[in-house]
């Protein structure tokens, strides 16, 4: 017996009405299947492939090289902001490829001649690393532990002078598993440094190991790419200069590029898409924001590896409010997917996350993926300082 109970997908957003997240609910339906056999995997592109179907979004208070390090690690992808200079996002993308290592230490190094006058020295590394040239690039010669600094009577003693001396480091591609055997096998040892071509790239502890190696995930790997390292993406715009800022990055190893602009259906962007085909043909370039079938066939017709939905639905974009443009977000990831998935192209949902049921609303709908930015800001990889507040309450009485 069949049952009309509810709306199919096909009914619901033919009727001429803009549906966000929150205006639709499923249905319930039958489980035959344990939670075991749930496949994650899916497309970002055409050619990339995901474990998680998880994108961080390219805001300066989202992704940077930790949370892009992170967020490979669990197998999904972070995408570095523009914000900043073209030879500074470059370099936050080497530093999150750099390592296997799921977290991003940043060692602080020293030579061998100088001292440690303040612990603020250490910032948040266990130890410091002396290095011939006092940098990532020298020869590494041994380290400083925290704790045997603040035992020493004179602190503006050279480090030469008691620092403790090694060359035992972890290659570069030494993964979590690999790491929870490395510790296993030196038993003495808190923290090690991590190498890649001659250049201390990172350091990591034993306590950072062990916090780990609860979460299988990290364990069983995530988003590798060809070259063997982190598969990490970098935002970019359209303006002319932009093509310089593509420069940089391809030169450090950038997996995909996303076009950062709340409107991609424009020439500017559909020139651009064609400048990276031409220029890097290897490279995938993810188009957008659209919101319309019409937006989408351009950038398609452009060339696009994977396309970017939404327009006014993040927590902090104003363009339907300012602007009058846009559409509500659950409609646009099922209009725009309807004809996406037709040429093989993938899409992300972008805006409008702020919970679970959202991203599960998002990949029913059509997405491939999902990028979120204020469901990730203020966790710990994400850019910032923690801020702590104490508020002392008086109360007077009569």
């Amino acid at each position: 017996m069949e049952f009309e109970d509810g709306y199919s997908a096909q009914k619901l957003f033919h009727q001429g009405y803009s549906y966000t997240y929150d205006d639709i609910i499923f249905l319930p339906g039958y489980i035959g299947f344990p939670v075991e056999q749930v496949e994650l995997s899916t497309k970002l592109t055409r050619n990339i492939s995901l474990n998680i179907p998880c994108v961080s979004s390219p805001m300066d208070t989202v992704t940077e090289s930790s949370m892009a390090r992170a967020m490979a690690a669990l197998g999904g992808i972070g995408i570095i902001h523009a914000n900043i200079s073209p030879s500074d996002q470059a370099s936050l993308v080497k530093a999150a490829k750099s390592s296997r290592f799921p977290v991003l230490s940043n060692p602080v190094f020293r030579s061998p001649s100088d001292s440690i006058i303040s612990i603020e020295d250490f910032a948040d590394a266990p130890c410091i690393l002396i290095t011939d040239s006092g940098d990532c690039r020298g020869k590494l010669v041994g380290y400083v532990a925290k704790s045997d600094w603040m035992n020493l009577t004179d602190k503006e003693t050279q480090l030469a002078d008691y620092m403790v001396e090694s060359h035992d480091f972890a290659p570069w591609d030494c993964d979590l598993a690999r790491m929870i055997c490395y510790f296993e096998e030196k038993a003495e040892k808190e923290f090690t440094p991590i190498i890649k071509g001659g250049e201390t790239v990172d350091v990591t502890g034993r306590e950072d190991v062990e916090r780990l190696r609860g979460y299988p995930r990290l364990v069983r790997g995530g988003s590798v790419g060809p070259d063997g390292e982190w598969m990490v993406g970098a935002a970019i715009g359209t303006r002319e200069v932009d093509k310089e800022r593509l420069q940089h990055l391809v030169k450090v190893g950038v997996n995909v590029v996303v076009l950062n602009s709340s409107q991609g259906n424009s020439l500017y962007q559909i020139d651009m898409i064609k400048y990276v085909k031409k220029t890097y043909p290897e490279l995938d370039v993810i188009g957008g924001n659209v919101v319309t079938m019409y937006q989408a066939d351009n950038l398609i017709k452009a060339g696009v590896d994977g396309l970017r939905v939404g327009m006014g639905s993040g927590s902090i974009c104003t363009t339907q409010e300012v602007r009058a443009v846009g559409r509500g977000q659950a409609t646009a990831v099922y209009k725009v997917s309807s004809l996406a998935s037709q040429y093989g192209v993938p899409i992300i949902a972008d805006g409008g996350i702020s919970n679970s049921g959202h991203i599960v609303k998002a990949l029913s709908l059509g997405a491939s993926t999902v990028m979120m930015g204020s469901f990730l800001a203020g966790s710990t990889e994400a850019p910032g300082a923690y801020v702590v507040q104490v508020i002392c309450s008086y109360y007077c009485y009569a």
